[in-house]
């Protein structure tokens, strides 16, 4: 049986803090990713280039953030969400596993708010699984209208005897996900909640990594003083078994 380990952080953008206040995270995301050991880690919030930043901070990278973070032999796929005045960022997927296609599909709900879906199919031992990379609204009514579009997405692109996860920042809670997914016979890898934000003290589970065609095994959330630095967020690590035998796609 094989084993997939699938994270799921939102990086702040590899920076931390306000104003002339702010500190660059993005090196010690980097060696965190490669301690992570993750199979597949879908990040959230991912900067391509940022002309302001790349001139405040000395040892800005010169790589876009998702070639930057990737460990040695990793695949990485990002695809743009917002751009700005100053630059872009989005969704971006770091795989063990080789990478078959990618796409990606707008999810904006209103012109105050850029977002969007990443679509990575991975050769995983020789099969095909899905992942989709999602970063939902910041009002409900919008990642409502959010999700009934990944449900469709889903329906759409992707056959149902196909494994696949679906992992992001949805803000909000896994029960109310759950239940406006719940056609898409999606499910968490346990029930427990696995509080995510905000960082320092967190108090609830806004990254959530769902399955459908998997074994779910476990899930954690890393804890410490240096995880609270790097993002207002922290990791989902979540353990996944993909059953012996299962269809080709």
């Amino acid at each position: 049986m094989t084993n997939l380990r699938v994270v799921t952080y939102n990086i702040h953008k590899g920076v931390q803090g306000f104003g002339p206040m702010r500190r660059l995270e993005i090196h010690n995301l980097s060696h965190a990713m490669a301690g992570m050991e993750a199979d597949v880690l879908c990040l959230q919030e991912v900067r391509k280039m940022h002309h302001g930043e790349s001139r405040h901070f000395p040892h800005w990278p010169e790589a876009p953030q998702a070639d930057f973070l990737a460990p040695e032999g990793y695949h990485a796929v990002y695809r743009t969400n917002a751009v700005t005045r100053h630059g872009e960022h989005g969704n971006a997927l770091l795989s063990r596993w080789p990478v078959l296609t990618h796409q990606h599909e707008d999810m904006s709900d209103h012109r105050l708010e850029q977002r969007g879906l990443l679509h990575v199919e991975l050769d995983v031992a020789g099969r095909s699984v899905h992942v989709l990379v999602v970063h939902l609204g910041l009002i409900r009514t919008s990642r409502a209208r959010q999700l009934q579009q990944l449900a469709r997405y889903v329906e759409r692109e992707i056959p149902r005897h196909c494994p696949l996860l679906v992992a992001g920042d949805f803000n909000d809670l896994g029960p109310w996900v759950a239940k406006q997914l719940a056609g898409s016979e999606l499910q968490a890898p346990v029930t427990r909640r696995c509080a995510t934000f905000p960082s320092r003290l967190p108090l609830v589970q806004l990254d959530h990594v769902l399955g459908r065609g998997l074994l779910p095994a476990a899930s954690h959330v890393p804890r410490g003083p240096q995880w609270a630095r790097m993002s207002d967020h922290l990791p989902l690590v979540t353990e996944w078994n993909l059953p012996t035998e299962w269809p080709a796609c």
